[in-house]
């Protein structure tokens, strides 16, 4: 994993670094300022002197350097803005001197109003058909143009690049690196025949969420969902949106996909085709996910938050629960 010794960039980024950063597009924090949950990147709740458009509490979202460009970045802000204006329930950043991307220092940042509300009730199958619907409505407007800048969610960037990252970067200990690279290269070959069979079927790929898990839907009782931090927002299929919200034995997940179908179904129809992806798509994440955790480790936030990674334990758990995605990718696909 990759030395911590050099200073990482967000340690420059301070109470004060943030506050000047919004002082510099004319928002005025009064020094009230929060740390928010996040560890891609940096978000800060900040109160404000004076309400701008109306808000007097913001989130300030300084993006990690290098990771997108500026206008990838801004590809999320126009999809936000295109679901906004479509009165999907998504939370866009806000244009303070004309700009809703801005740049402090070495960070890119934006400024979006607050929105409150607790994690949905996923055991809840009117909650679920609820966002069924909203999920639908977030894939119409994705639906209409591709993304031109941003990527797509593929076996090669989500799959093959972080499995070669690791071992070209001796991420796993040697003890177990032998099993786990086998056990990699046949989940891969799985997934390779998984989407060779969804291209052949005419799988439709569109922009999505991307990254659409419980915590970033924020749920109220009266108005419903609403969605939060497109900062994974890709090209893929659409069912790419859907199985992060399916969990527990294959009868409780049978159930909840039957929820989010019915609710989905009454504004755009859902490919059947798409089931068939839903544990290819979750073996991707899984290896993607410790590619993640391994290129981030020079963060200091990430050995803090995630002490357990890295160990032997951690890499022959990985390895036993590839054994039982591909046990899942043999299963029939769940139906609905």
């Amino acid at each position: 994993m990759p030395s911590a010794a050099a200073r990482h960039p967000y340690e420059t980024l301070t109470p004060d670094a943030v506050l000047d950063a919004l002082a510099s597009v004319g928002l005025y924090g009064d020094g009230r300022l929060l740390a928010l949950s996040s560890y891609e990147n940096r978000v800060y709740q900040v109160h404000l002197e004076d309400p701008y458009e109306g808000e007097s509490v913001v989130v300030a979202k300084f993006y990690r350097p290098n990771r997108w460009t500026e206008g990838q970045i801004l590809e999320e802000h126009d999809f936000a803005a295109e679901l906004l204006q479509a009165e999907v329930p998504a939370v866009a950043p806000l244009a303070p001197q004309g700009r809703t991307l801005h740049r402090h220092g070495d960070f890119f940042f934006s400024v979006s109003p607050r929105r409150g509300g607790r994690a949905p009730e996923l055991d809840d199958a009117e909650v679920l058909e609820w966002i069924g619907r909203y999920l639908a409505r977030l894939h119409l407007v994705g639906g209409r143009r591709p993304f031109v800048l941003r990527p797509a969610l593929d076996l090669a960037s989500f799959g093959e690049e972080p499995r070669d990252w690791l071992l070209s970067h001796d991420a796993i200990p040697l003890d177990v690196q032998g099993d786990w690279e086998r056990q990699c290269a046949l989940a891969l070959a799985r997934i390779a025949t998984a989407l060779a069979a969804s291209r052949d079927a005419g799988v439709r790929l569109l922009r999505l969420h991307g990254d659409c898990h419980p915590g970033n839907i924020l749920w109220t009782p009266d108005t419903g969902p609403h969605f939060v931090d497109l900062d994974d927002a890709r090209t893929g299929p659409a069912v790419q949106d859907l199985w992060m919200l399916l969990s527990g034995d294959r009868s409780q997940r049978q159930r909840q996909l039957g929820a989010l179908v019915d609710g989905y179904e009454q504004l755009r129809e859902f490919d059947r085709a798409e089931l068939a992806l839903i544990e290819p798509l979750r073996t991707l994440r899984l290896i993607h996910y410790s590619a993640w955790l391994a290129r981030r480790w020079d963060d200091p936030a990430f050995p803090h938050a995630f002490p357990w990674f890295g160990s032997s334990d951690y890499w022959r758990g990985q390895v036993q629960m590839l054994e039982e995605q591909l046990e899942a990718m043999d299963e029939p696909a769940l139906m609905v």
